[in-house]
């Protein structure tokens, strides 16, 4: 057998491989998207609003609301901030659940700064950013005297 011969078999293995990768990320996506839909469910449970209220505060319709429940869209980071804005939660959490941003560590400040309902989630950004970099002044600081 040629070497020629075995380029076919090589590159069928290959594309099958490739296969199973798309396969496995369609799967992955697929289930955060249904993540997504359910943990905004729940959250719309718990908080007692029906989907008809929750489209009337967030201005997005009912049947895309719907549909994002049940997993079959993937809403968009604007469309996360007006449902947290309507059911009054975190737009981070349903970032991170979206997995449009990693989980960060949970504090007491950082929980506190998210559930303030009288800040604009900019404003809970800037403090948010300022408090980490005075703990990253901090963290670096320590680490000066520690080598000392």
């Amino acid at each position: 057998m040629s070497p020629n011969d075995k380029t076919p078999k090589r590159v069928d293995e290959v594309v099958e491989q490739v296969g199973h990768v798309v396969e496995h990320a369609g799967h992955a996506v697929g289930q955060t998207v249904e993540g997504i839909g359910g943990y905004i469910r729940s959250q719309r449970e718990q908080a007692q609003v029906s989907l008809r209220q929750l489209a009337r505060a967030t201005g997005v319709s009912n049947p895309y609301l719907s549909q994002i429940e049940r997993g079959l869209r993937k809403p968009s980071a604007e469309v996360l901030q007006q449902i947290a804005r309507g059911l009054r939660i975190s737009a981070e959490a349903l970032y991170v659940q979206a997995g449009i941003l990693d989980e960060r560590p949970a504090s007491v400040v950082t929980d506190a700064v998210f559930a303030d309902p009288t800040l604009t989630e900019r404003q809970k950004q800037v403090l948010l950013d300022i408090y980490r970099s005075f703990r990253r002044e901090n963290e670096s600081a320590a680490d000066t005297e520690e080598e000392k």
